[in-house]
């Protein structure tokens, strides 16, 4: 009768270690979900697995498995990678829409368009925010000026690297394997007759730039931008770029990069309002809810021996 009930008792117990098991494995695989996705936003440029699976410190076998799911639901995409056989991950389709609908709902929009707003007032043309998306630049914020002419974008646009302010800026902060790998992958298609379609001239082109981005009418024809870099307050590294654009009939290029001082000042304004570290909280959280898991299991063993 006793030895009925103790294995009753001991299946109860097994079966509620078996289901703590389960909530355990199910948080670790969306917590590492979710570090993967932070990960690659504020990553700037695509990651091949293995440097993925280094920098979250999660097997190589599991990894693959959770980016495979991921791709399946849009969030994350392979992009063709030059410096070796592995391709690159970075962020899919529905990952950028759903960031765009996160900004357009939360605090920080608010706060960086009132920014924006007060730097348009203060230079007098169109001014944005751009993030690096894989190969592109894509438009997180933009407050457009009150004069009539004026070209017509708008955030969750995409334009290319190789001929933009933003997009040539990014290209300049690199290391220059970096750099080299990326140019490679780009098409460095004519937009109009001043875009550099040669990677050569490219590469000397970033190298003159410094610290800022200059289009000279090479993206629209009749419209210069200057852009200036939004650095990460802990590191210093370069995570959007603020500039302004403006119409050749209405100011030269020259006149832009008299602005570059005021956009420095909005730029150091902007970056507090960032959170650099979510992606490292993340990580952590994933890593506490693996070990978690390790004493579910653990104790099932025990149980069962």
């Amino acid at each position: 009768m006793h030895g009925t009930q103790g294995a009753r008792e001991g299946a109860r117990d097994a079966g509620a270690l078996d289901e703590a098991e389960l909530r355990a494995s199910d948080e670790a695989r969306n917590l590492r979900a979710l570090a993967v996705i932070e990960r690659l936003a504020m990553a700037g440029q695509p990651y091949t697995l293995s440097q993925l699976a280094t920098r979250l410190s999660i097997p190589k076998a599991t990894l693959m498995r959770l980016i495979e799911a991921l791709e399946v639901c849009g969030y994350v995409s392979h992009v063709p990678d030059s410096r070796g056989s592995e391709r690159g991950l970075s962020l899919g389709p529905r990952a950028a829409r759903l960031a765009l609908v996160t900004l357009a709902n939360n605090n920080f929009t608010r706060a960086a368009r009132s920014l924006l707003r007060a730097l348009v007032d203060r230079v007098g043309e169109t001014v944005n925010l751009t993030a690096l998306d894989g190969d592109e630049v894509l438009y997180i914020e933009r407050v457009e000026t009150n004069e009539p002419l004026r070209m017509q974008m708008h955030p969750g646009m995409r334009v290319p690297l190789h001929c933009t302010a933003s997009g040539k800026l990014f290209l300049s902060q690199m290391p220059v394997a970096e750099r080299r790998a990326v140019i490679s992958r780009l098409s460095l298609k004519r937009m109009t007759p001043r875009t550099i379609t040669d990677a050569s001239l490219l590469e000397a082109e970033l190298d003159r730039l410094a610290a800022r981005g200059i289009d000279n009418e090479e993206f629209v024809r009749g419209m210069v931008a200057v852009g200036v870099p939004v650095r990460a307050p802990e590191d210093g590294h370069v995570r959007a770029v603020l500039a302004v654009h403006g119409p050749t009939a209405r100011v030269t290029l020259e006149q832009l990069m008299g602005l570059v001082p005021t956009l420095r000042e909005t730029a150091t304004a902007l970056a507090p309002l960032l959170d650099w570290q979510r992606a490292s909280k993340v990580e952590a959280m994933a890593k506490r809810a693996e070990a978690e898991e390790g004493k579910a299991v653990a104790a099932t063993e025990r149980s069962e021996s």
